[in-house]
């Protein structure tokens, strides 16, 4: 045993205390007597260097792999619309083949459109299948893909994000962070790294409320939501298509499962980590390369509808009309006020759906919808923004004479902080690749926000153009995502040993 410089425990502890390369150069050294041991124990103990300058990000391949994804759009280039359980969110997620003529789990739908595809796509699960990952769903299509560690019975390390993408958006916004997840795995295997704790990509299901008005639907299932496997059963989209029925449309939720089977069990995994365009101008504006995210701000989403009795737009005398559209604009004006008295940057709120009924220029609209997201870092803070746009909405009803029929809080989540030890790897990588980085706050929710109720979370945001998001002229360059791809990588190594 006096071969050995350091046993495994010492090396365990020393991760606490010493840069992560430093310990692994520091701890290898070729010794037949060690090898002979860890041939005999089957535990590595003596891991091999790891050294910055050899996480290389293969650049050209991941660029193909973000152009080709961004293809499956029912929208044209460069805008990506890729909405929950459509045919191009299926064909995102699957692996078809030249030549295979297997229909797994594929509706009638999808299927007659896939099987003749002549080139090899790289989607979702085969990326993952290309990098040796063990690939499985769950009950509404969280995709996982797993690394096995020489310690498998320890909970595991996650990394991932999602790829829907609301109307007319961009290819970046977390495709980023579930192929960079997948290519973080791919430096660490052609660096001949090895995990102690098993490590994971995944692909969240549905971020975007964009289908069905619920945002991180994937997510908020894994962290173990019981309203919301009550509410799905009663849930459609503007087409009266239920959740179930558009699940099962697209192979999952099949009639014995219970979506109760996503909730993911507490100890499934020691720490999450999303890496993700910013989707602000920070970065870019102070030239830093690294984003390390400390807290994401707490959402909040209502649904208003006013009713009025409408009319003829010229029959209908002004003193005489109850005009719902008119207690809509004036109610998107008091959600203004109300963030802005505050006085403080992180409040923020936006009327971001205001749909008229019926709907035609020469009538007074008999029916106003709108739909308002507000949010904060600061939770009762926001709250008191809730109450004050529902005190204006009770108001401007009475003023204006209309009902005010609907006024419903959709979701109202707390804010999440990251963990400090997944801060503290994030930093020493960025550190150790000698990239700029400071620590900021999420504005934007994620699916991170959900994570952290299931295990310790950290961010990593990278720069955007003009912090664009959300539209087609959304764009990070590669070599900025290759920069996050090598900060995830070494995060992810650290914190399997730790």
């Amino acid at each position: 045993m006096a071969a050995f410089r350091y046993s495994l425990p010492l090396l365990l502890s020393l991760l606490c205390i010493l840069p992560f390369t430093e310990i692994l150069v520091n701890s290898y050294e070729e010794d037949p007597t060690a090898k002979t041991m860890e041939d005999f124990s089957g535990y590595p103990i003596h891991e091999p260097p790891l050294p910055s300058n050899s996480l290389s990000v293969n650049k050209e391949s991941l660029q193909k792999q973000i152009d080709e994804l961004s293809t499956f759009s029912d929208s044209p280039a460069p805008s990506v619309t890729r909405i929950l359980y459509t045919e191009k969110d299926v064909m995102a997620r699957r692996t078809i083949r030249q030549g295979n003529t297997s229909s797994e789990k594929f509706p009638v739908s999808v299927r007659s459109k896939t099987l003749n595809e002549p080139k090899l796509r790289r989607f979702v699960k085969n990326l993952m299948g290309l990098s040796g990952l063990s690939v499985r769903e769950d009950a509404v299509g969280n995709i996982f893909g797993r690394w096995e560690g020489y310690e498998p019975e320890l909970a595991a390390v996650l990394s991932g994000s999602h790829i829907d993408a609301i109307p007319h958006s961009g290819k970046y916004d977390g495709v980023v962070g579930v192929l960079g997840a997948i290519e973080a795995i791919n430096v660490l295997k052609r660096f001949g790294f090895k995990p102690k704790k098993s490590l994971e990509v995944i692909m969240f299901t549905s971020e975007e409320p964009t289908r069905f008005g619920i945002s991180c639907l994937g997510s908020r299932l894994l962290a173990g939501s019981e309203a919301l496997v009550k509410a799905l059963k009663h849930t459609v989209d503007n087409h009266n298509i239920s959740f179930l029925d558009a699940a099962r449309s697209a192979g999952y939720a099949k009639d014995q499962e219970d979506l109760t089977s996503v909730f993911l069990d507490e100890d499934s995994y020691s720490a999450f980590v999303e890496l993700h365009i910013e989707q602000g101008p920070i970065l870019e504006e102070e030239s830093i390369s690294i984003g390390i995210v400390t807290a994401i701000a707490a959402p909040a989403s209502i649904k208003v509808e006013f009713k009025g009795n409408g009319g003829h737009a010229g029959a209908v005398l002004m003193p005489n009309r109850n005009d719902a559209g008119l207690a809509a604009a004036e109610l998107a004006l008091a959600v203004e006020k109300h963030v802005l008295e505050f006085g403080s940057i992180d409040t923020v709120g936006t009327v971001g759906i205001m749909e008229l009924h019926p709907g035609a220029i020469n009538s007074i609209p008999s029916k106003a919808h709108l739909q308002i997201d507000t949010r904060d870092i600061d939770e009762s803070r926001r709250n008191i923004v809730i109450d004050k746009i529902r005190q204006s909405a009770s108001t401007i009803s009475k003023n204006r004479g209309v009902q005010l029929s609907e006024f419903q809080i959709v979701n109202q989540d707390p804010p999440a902080l990251s963990e400090d030890s997944v801060i503290k790897a994030m930093e020493s990588a960025s550190k150790e690749l000698n990239l700029t980085h400071k620590k900021m706050i999420s504005r934007a929710y994620h699916d991170s926000l959900f994570m952290a109720r299931k295990s310790p979370m950290g961010m990593i945001f990278i720069p955007c153009y003009k912090g664009y998001s959300h539209k087609p002229e959304e764009y990070s360059s590669i070599e900025d995502i290759a920069n996050g791809v090598r900060v995830l990588a070494l995060t992810l190594a650290k914190l399997s040993l730790s």
